[in-house]
């Protein structure tokens, strides 16, 4: 009776902080924000903006367009929208430019054919952006601290590196939420991004610049990172693709902070964009060696597939019910799935996913295989300078003196609170195995599972704080280290992006991938913000 009567206790607690969280919440919306004259980005005008990464780069290839009237377009649709948006947080136009010139200096010279550019420059001449994390050579590379606003990269990321060398010319780096931990994109730093569908809403994070740049086109590529659903709930928000790998597929070599110890696996690196058909080309490339535990050469016969879906987690307190217009956006796949495609669709019932939550935090406090306990976020926080004291920072945020959002403030004053003790450790850990198994066992080789990004659509701004846990509908598959598609799914009839998470078994990517540009086909996939 007493250890049901602690567990209680524990919700309970956890509800109220939520409760007092929100409350903040409120107090800052309260404040609002940047004003504009209208609520969305303008629609785009300039049709080379409207290819995919891969048209664009055999357009240049086959020199029917020049790579620096590539970048220009893009460069000005930047100017042009991203002061709304936010999204870009530091500019490299010149040099973007000098790569475009040397790009259509060698073509001019015609020394090799359009299949040996393909096979050695995918991306020759593509526009990319970098979330701000990652290393980019001559950018900053802070994730939103203050302590490191003057840390510039004198290297690239391996994903960055990669892409680079596969033809991709980086406009710039885009925000995120400090130290990668929260999803609102907003720091003491670089300020907060904004939603290009509704500029009162959020872009999600921790990847939420890189989403909201996308999706506003200003960027056709980008990369982004994901431990709790820092890929799929930007790119979910805004109305993009962004797919989390399966583990240990791409490298987490160059970002800051990089997971370490047990929580190195399920810090994930992968590719956001507009169009789902640039998802597989870019994650042949992202992988490098990591590439050989997948098997996208496959074929995939999508009809002989097997589908299950869920519409909720089953009843978790500390998370919110499920918007109606994600849930018949749900309903509207299942059905076409059926009735058009002729495929086997089951609903299912997987009871222990209402614990996600509790499974993710219990991920988050495992030890390493050397039994040293994982990095503290608080020592984040100082990196290396002076030790930061949490309710010192909260009374200095109350005053306006604080160098930290209050999103971080929260999770350092309450991280050990939500630390397990070793018997509710024990238990969750257990229950992430049996959940593990379930899934594994019934997706096979040749089973997805359709399961909501977010319980709602993209907030307004600060609202996130009145929710602090929902992000466990992204996060249980960082847990489970199960491959992850984000899929839009066109707007709700207030204009703002809905979407649905598509899984599959472990390195079974290829199945999620395929069935992204399936949905895309059939459901219209990213639609242009400001045409609503």
């Amino acid at each position: 009776m007493a250890p049901l009567l602690t567990a209680k206790i524990q919700l309970l607690l956890l509800q109220a902080m939520g409760f007092l969280i929100g409350l903040v919440g409120h107090a800052a919306r309260a404040f609002g924000g940047p004003k504009f004259d209208s609520v969305t980005t303008r629609p785009v005008t300039e049709p080379l903006l409207l290819l995919s990464g891969v048209q664009l780069a055999k357009l240049i290839r086959q020199r029917k367009v020049k790579c620096i009237d590539v970048i220009q377009a893009y460069i000005n649709r930047i100017v042009d929208v991203n002061p709304m948006i936010n999204g870009i947080v530091k500019y490299r136009f010149e040099e973007a430019k000098k790569e475009a010139h040397a790009v259509d200096i060698k073509l001019a010279e015609k020394q090799e054919d359009d299949a040996t550019l393909e096979k050695k420059w995918p991306f020759l001449g593509v526009p990319l952006t970098v979330k701000e994390a990652f290393q980019l050579q001559g950018m900053p590379n802070s994730s939103g601290l203050v302590n490191r606003r003057n840390t510039i990269s004198q290297t690239d990321a391996t994903v960055v590196a990669s892409l680079k060398e596969a033809g991709a010319i980086p406009l710039g780096i885009t925000n995120c939420s400090e130290l990668c931990m929260w999803y609102e994109s907003s720091n003491k730093i670089y300020g907060r991004s904004n939603n290009p569908y509704d500029l009162r809403h959020i872009v999600g994070g921790s990847s939420g610049g890189e989403g909201c740049a996308l999706a506003a086109a200003c960027s056709v590529i980008g990369v982004g990172s994901d431990i709790g659903g820092s890929i799929r709930m930007p790119a979910f928000f805004n109305g993009i693709f962004g797919h989390k790998p399966s583990a240990g597929v791409v490298t987490n070599k160059g970002q800051f902070p990089v997971a370490k110890g047990a929580q190195e696996l399920f810090q994930c690196t992968g590719p956001m964009c507009r169009y789902a058909e640039d998802l597989t080309p870019m994650l042949r490339v992202m992988a490098g060696p990591g590439i050989q535990k997948l098997k996208l050469d496959e074929t995939v016969c999508l009809k002989d597939l097997k589908f299950y879906w869920m519409e909720h987690d089953g009843g978790s307190i500390l998370i919110t019910k499920v918007d109606q217009d994600l849930i018949l956006a749900q309903k509207k796949v299942v059905t076409h799935l059926e009735t058009m495609l002729g495929a086997s669709v089951q609903h299912v019932k997987l009871k222990q996913m209402k614990y996600s939550f509790q499974i993710w935090v219990t991920m988050m406090s495992a030890k390493g295989h050397d039994g040293k306990e994982p990095v503290k976020f608080v020592d984040l926080l100082s990196d290396h300078g002076k030790p930061v004291s949490p309710l010192w920072e909260l009374i200095k945020w109350c005053m306006g003196q604080s160098e930290h959002t209050i999103p971080a403030i929260g999770l350092a004053l309450l991280e050990e609170k939500l630390k397990y003790n070793n018997e509710k450790f024990k238990k969750f850990k257990a229950i992430e195995e049996s959940l593990h198994k379930e899934l594994v066992e019934m997706l096979g080789d040749d089973g997805v599972f359709l399961y909501p990004s977010h319980p709602t659509v993209a907030p307004q701004h600060h609202v996130p704080l009145t929710r602090p846990f929902n992000f466990a509908y992204t996060g249980i598959f960082n847990a489970l280290g199960l491959p992850v598609t984000q899929c839009p799914l066109g707007l709700n009839d207030k204009g703002l992006p809905l979407g649905i998470q598509v899984v599959a078994g472990p390195f079974n990517d290829h199945l999620t991938l395929a069935v992204a540009q399936y949905l895309e086909k059939s459901f219209g996939g990213w639609v242009c913000p400001g045409k609503f």
